[in-house]
């Protein structure tokens, strides 16, 4: 499947219940080239409204984040691991995740990326390992199948609990090095050592 075929059907799932709430699929958005990959749990409802991943208060946090270590939506793939929206904002079922895992991995096969960031524990959990603990182990590194990954606190997280940033900020700068060191055009990223 290429991109094309890909973004024509998503929008048309119904793998799970959650198809029946939706306003829109978020898919995800950012170049189809992208090298680093981030990957939230699911669209809020600013997302599922607009169709498109973190454009709430989350999203403009994440934003910033990434600004600070010259990352940002013109060089990044953004997505999540569900395409729908959880009523209330739930976290995602097992069931629902594994319903919309396909479409997620088709996108990273098509992108081919040298970094995956995970945002947040759910997503950390599906692509790193089941029994991720985001308080021990966010900033860290972890190799898959030629792909570094590591996880970064949710956003949503670093607004309702502001004492997270220094760490976040920590864990950026780990991801800077690691683009500085993966990544064959480093200048591509705005990333300054």
């Amino acid at each position: 499947m290429d991109w094309d075929a890909l973004s024509a059907a998503c929008p048309q799932c119904n793998r799970c219940e959650l198809s029946d709430t939706r306003h829109n699929v978020v898919f995800g958005v950012g170049p189809r080239d992208a090298e680093i990959l981030f990957v939230g749990e699911g669209p809020g409802e600013q997302e599922d409204l607009k169709g498109e991943p973190f454009v709430g208060p989350a999203g403009q946090l994440l934003d910033e984040m990434l600004s600070i270590i010259g990352l940002g939506r013109h060089n990044c793939y953004i997505a999540n691991i569900v395409k729908c929206r959880p009523p209330h904002n739930r976290d995602p079922l097992e069931t629902e995740q594994e319903a919309c895992m396909p479409w997620l991995r088709i996108q990273a096969k098509l992108l081919r990326p040298r970094i995956i960031v995970c945002l947040g524990r759910i997503a950390a959990m599906k692509l790193i390992k089941e029994d991720f603990k985001i308080t021990r182990e966010h900033g860290q590194w972890f190799e898959k199948g030629g792909i570094w990954f590591t996880a970064l606190y949710h956003p949503s997280a670093l607004l309702r609990d502001p004492g997270k940033r220094p760490e976040t900020f920590r864990d950026l700068k780990t991801l800077q090095a690691k683009v500085l060191e993966v990544c064959p055009d480093p200048a591509k990223y705005d990333v300054i050592s």
